[in-house]
């Protein structure tokens, strides 16, 4: 067991060295919640993860399927791109113009670098992915993205065929609107060997703009082998989503990926005035992720999970997929340390693929070092400056029968002026007594 240390908990650690460390990274936690405040958003005052967490049992009692350390939950099946996404190994993604004729107040895209050069300059991706096979590098999923792809029809399908001849094994999926997926554009993606076509709907939309998307999905089931919507899920819209999903089971479509709804850093305005706000506790591990889709909104956690119970209870046979924010991160952290080398102390989590390791403190100190002569184990670091004592997980068992807590350490390999730089992010507690390598990380 490992407690994550927070305000409620930090009584809990009894060395007063680990405590005053550990408080350094609520502080900085809470730093962070402040700076959302000025972007003119509120932040929650209530902790959702109890209910969500209350939720996750049900459905797990319920037969839901569980990937990805619970931050990725479905219902029947899911595409394969989804589980290509947990690492990003074999997967790559293309946009032609982030160029779009919608305007959804919730749109991350203004974030990306270069975004206003990127509405009205065009990417050759055909080009682009040819230079890619030429690299050597081997691609299992590729993607088109946007902006809307589709105000780029031919340039589109010529990136799917362009794929089929160069990564003939890959699977190919579309992102669009469906607003331009009409009889002839479907057909020439289907001849261009589009495997997979993802739709949304916006539920601030009229019932007119919700009824042409439905149609589009219904017509995209006669060319395109796996159709699906993909869309965030707004807080407080349980009722109106639920005939969403009626509708979807209806048409037939293979699966839907309900989106944990975000704030995209700017529009505060719009989400103001909806009353929404922030969750009290929106990342499990505070770090610059790239996944441009934001902050998490409280309440769009909630919805979701109660929407896999509700395909449960009505014994639906398509897909339903709660696509968490964790659960995007996952593949940047992955990315970060996957075949690396690693430091002496460091071991890399296959539950949430961060880089872990194990300290001591202060007084604590002493009766370790001792422990470690007894079993000749020297690969440990003595930090003076903070007065911890750093080893590798693994050695924890080891120490079991000495009253000592344990500071699990959260850390991360970034790139430093050509360099790796290990960044270390916050800290937890356990103890020996305690400790499960196998359940714990």
């Amino acid at each position: 067991m490992i407690v994550e240390i927070e305000r409620v908990t930090l009584n809990q650690v009894r060395n007063p060295v680990m405590a005053a460390y550990a408080a350094r990274y609520l502080d900085i936690y809470e730093d962070f919640l402040a700076q959302v405040g000025q972007l003119g958003i509120q932040v929650a005052e209530q902790d959702e993860r109890p209910a969500a967490q209350a939720r996750r049992e049900h459905l797990r009692a319920q037969g839901a399927w569980f990937r990805n350390n619970d931050h990725s939950i479905y219902v029947n099946h899911i595409s394969p791109a989804c589980e290509a996404c947990q690492l990003g190994v074999g997967s790559a993604t293309f946009y032609i113009s982030l160029r779009c004729h919608r305007d959804c107040f919730y749109c991350f895209n203004p974030n990306q670098e270069n975004y206003a050069l990127h509405q009205v300059e065009t990417r050759d991706v055909a080009a682009e992915l040819e230079t890619l096979a030429a690299s050597g590098q081997q691609v299992s999923h590729l993607a088109l993205t946007g902006g809307e792809p589709l105000l780029y029809k031919e340039q589109a399908a010529g990136f799917f065929q362009t794929a089929q001849q160069v990564y003939p094994k890959s699977y190919l999926r579309l992102y669009t609107s469906g607003d331009h997926a009409d009889r002839a554009t479907l057909e020439q993606l289907r001849d261009s060997g589009l495997d997979e076509i993802r739709l949304s709907i916006r539920m601030h939309d009229l019932a007119g703009g919700h009824r042409l998307t439905f149609d589009r999905l219904r017509l995209a089931r006669e060319y395109i082998p796996y159709v699906m919507v993909e869309m965030p899920v707004l807080p407080g819209t349980l009722e109106e989503m639920k005939g969403v999903l009626d509708e979807l089971e209806q048409i037939g479509i293979f699966s839907i990926n309900l989106l944990e709804f975000c704030f995209p850093y700017n529009n505060a305005e719009a989400y103001n005035q909806r009353g929404y706000q922030i969750k009290r506790h929106p990342f499990q591990v505070l770090y610059d992720y790239w996944y441009a889709g934001g902050l998490p909104v409280a309440g769009s956690e909630l919805v979701c999970l109660d929407l896999l119970a509700y395909a449960l209870e009505q014994n639906m046979q398509m897909g339903v997929h709660y696509c968490s924010l964790e659960n995007k991160h996952t593949g940047q952290i992955y990315q970060q340390h996957f075949n690396r080398p690693l430091p002496q102390t460091a071991y890399f989590s296959r539950k949430d693929y961060f880089l872990k390791s194990a300290r001591v403190y202060g007084e604590d100190i002493p009766p370790v070092l001792e422990a470690f002569q007894h079993l000749r184990y020297d690969r440990y670091q003595l930090n003076e400056a903070y007065n911890f004592l750093e080893f590798h997980i693994g050695k924890i068992p080891a120490l079991r029968g000495l009253e000592v807590q344990v500071g699990i350490s959260t850390s991360v390999i970034e790139e430093r002026q050509g360099q790796p730089y290990l960044r270390e992010l916050k800290l937890d507690l356990t103890t020996p007594e305690w400790f499960d390598l196998a359940h714990d990380l």
